[in-house]
Formats: C-alpha cells, structure tokens, sequence
C-alpha cells in the first residue's frame, strides 16, 4: 500500500472515478479541524455526509494531529454532532508520538509533558510516565498542542530538559489550527518558541511524517484508505509520502488559489468543496490542445496567464483549472496568478471562498 514518495509521478490533474468515492475505498482517513469541525461545530454537510458514507460500508476513522484532546473526548464530541463514533475509530498525534518515544527510551521511563491531556493519555497507553518539570529526571521532552490556556511557564521546563541533553519530540508542528473566530497558533507556534530558544530539532510524528501514517494504518488496518483532509501540507502531504488517495475539500484553511498554486507533493487525487464529495464520483479532467477540460470548462495557460473559458459547476472549472496549473508548473509550484479566475468561480458558489 505504501511507496516511497520519491517514486511517484508528478499529477497533472486531478484524477476522476466513476463510482462514488465511499465505494472506491474501505476506509476513509478524515481531519477533523477543518473538515468535520470548526470551532466545535459541524462543518456544514458533514454529519449527514458521513452518516451514508458509514451507512453505505465505509470504515470512518478520524486522524487529527491536535493532541489535546483524548480519543474518549474526541469520539465523545462526534457523537454529540451526529457522527455516532467509537474511541478506537480516533488516531491522534498523540498516540504516535507516544509509540515514536517508546521505540527509544525504556519502558517506564519518564516523560516531560508541554502539552495536555492527550499526551498524557497517549504515553500512559504506551507504559510512559508523564511528568511536569525538568527536575523529575525526564528520559525524553514530549511538545503537543496545549490550549490556548497553555501556561508560557512550560515552555522554559522544556528548554531547560533539552539543553541538559534530553531528547525532544513533538507530536506536530501544524504552524496554525481553525478555530470559531478564524485561525490561531498551533502546536507549530510553540515548537518555535522552544526552537528559537534551545537551537535544537524535534523528533516529529504528525502528518505529514511517516510515524502517523504508520500508526493510522496499524490501528485501522485499512487496505484502500482515503485520506480526506483541509490542508496541503499536513492531510495532502502525508497522503503523498503514504502513497494512498487523498480528497482536499475547501472547507478549512486552504483555498483555490493555494491549491492552484501547490507542488507535487500537495496536490490532491480529488477536490471539493465539502465531504459532499465523498458520496459522489468525481468528473475527469481531460486534457486537450493546449489545456484542461471538466465538464462545461476549459482552462489553459497563454501569455503567462491562467485562462478560463466556459461554464458550469464551479468545481470543475477548479479542477480544469488544477490540471492546467500544476502541467505548466511541472515539478514546482504554479507561480502564476489565479486571483481573476478564481474570483470568477468564487462567484458561482461552492469554493469554500
């Protein structure tokens, strides 16, 4: 199921399927800031997406890197949207920290914790002791996403471990996290701070780094997964370096001209603009004299420029415009501006814009 990312061709489009994606693979692999969620609320299409996608045979399992919150809270709070969910349906940052850190200190050793309670859940679950200063004798220093109410006190416990020599890991490094009111730090924004102070490098397990991908797989047993995500480069990312499917859907912090505009290793198999996109097949991009067609459009690049010519849904004049973007980029990121195309489409509804 896996290659090495190295292997892979670049795409120059994105890819169409016949039949509904939920049919198309066992299991999908969901975000869920972004995604499922915003701010604690239901994304809008989410729930009742997600309830034919599991009423039709798909396996749901939600891979987060946010590692504040338990698999127990998280399944909790899904349940309570509409999303019936069990704690073993949940693979969080968290857990595969925990498993990198127990791959290299003995068992029972002590963990400084710089995060919250899904740290501290995930390395109890690994035979870790989770500790709260650099004066308990730490055999490694563990950084998670802590809350906005994370004391700025931790972050000097942290330093102090690291510069005695104490290994670091972090469960992620997700520069920013959705919130109800827009976007704010994340786990990222901390492991600078600590970063900046120290001079030293995390040890990182969260998308897009194969210690996630590996402990997903491991606790899904998926055999054909969908990575369905909200970001490039964590969700697509972490996808590509797997080497299974991915689905963007426009519903978090990415937008079409950040799509438009992403490398080989963040471009998505799919797009759409909410989990709607699940339940359906995708069109084909069609690649013709000098440009892209989907559905009633067809887009090209000439002068220089990104053109666009037709009408129709406004998701295939993204995903001709995709294929006629990421072919003139090649192996690079597209550098040409999109901002009048994409405003067009914005314009017709359904881009997440």
């Amino acid at each position: 199921m896996s290659q090495q990312s190295g292997t892979r061709p670049v795409r120059k489009q994105p890819s169409g399927s016949t039949t509904a994606l939920s049919e198309a693979y066992d299991t999908a692999l969901l975000d869920l800031d972004g995604v499922v969620y915003a701010g604690g609320e239901a994304i809008a299409y989410a729930v009742e997406s997600l309830g034919t996608a599991r009423g039709g045979g798909m396996h749901l399992a939600y891979v987060t890197n946010n590692a504040l919150r338990t698999p127990d809270t998280v399944a909790e709070h899904l349940t309570e949207l509409g999303i019936p969910t069990q704690a073993g349906d949940v693979i969080t940052s968290a857990q595969a920290v925990a498993r990198l850190i127990s791959d290299q200190v003995p068992a029972g050793a002590r963990v400084l914790v710089i995060g919250g309670e899904g740290l501290r859940v995930a390395l109890r679950e690994r035979g870790l002791v989770p500790v709260d200063s650099a004066e308990d004798d730490p055999a490694a220093v563990v950084q998670g996403y802590g809350g906005p109410d994370l004391p700025w006190g931790r972050f000097g416990e942290a330093c102090y471990a690291i510069a005695r020599g104490v290994p670091w890991f972090a469960s992620n490094t997700d520069l920013t996290i959705p919130s109800a009111r827009g976007i704010a730090p994340g786990n990222g924004a901390a492991v600078e701070v600590v970063r900046i102070a120290t001079g030293g490098e995390p040890q990182v397990a969260g998308k897009p780094l194969p210690p996630m991908h590996r402990e997903t797989i491991l606790r899904t047993g998926a055999e054909r997964p969908l990575v369905v995500g909200d970001r490039l480069d964590t969700d697509i990312e972490g996808a590509f370096n797997g080497g299974v499917d991915s689905l963007l859907v426009l519903t978090g912090v990415t937008d079409a001209a950040q799509l438009l505009a992403a490398p080989p290793q963040h471009r998505p198999t799919y797009v759409d603009a909410d989990l709607r996109g699940m339940l359906t097949g995708q069109p084909e991009v069609v690649e013709t004299d000098g440009g892209f067609a989907c559905g009633g459009w067809r887009a090209a690049v000439r002068d220089g420029e990104l053109e666009l010519e037709g009408e129709g849904e406004a998701m295939d004049g993204l995903r001709a415009l995709c294929g006629a973007a990421w072919t003139w980029a090649g192996d690079g990121g597209c550098e040409l501006d999109g901002g009048k195309v994409v405003e067009r489409l914005g314009r017709l509804g359904r881009l997440g814009l």
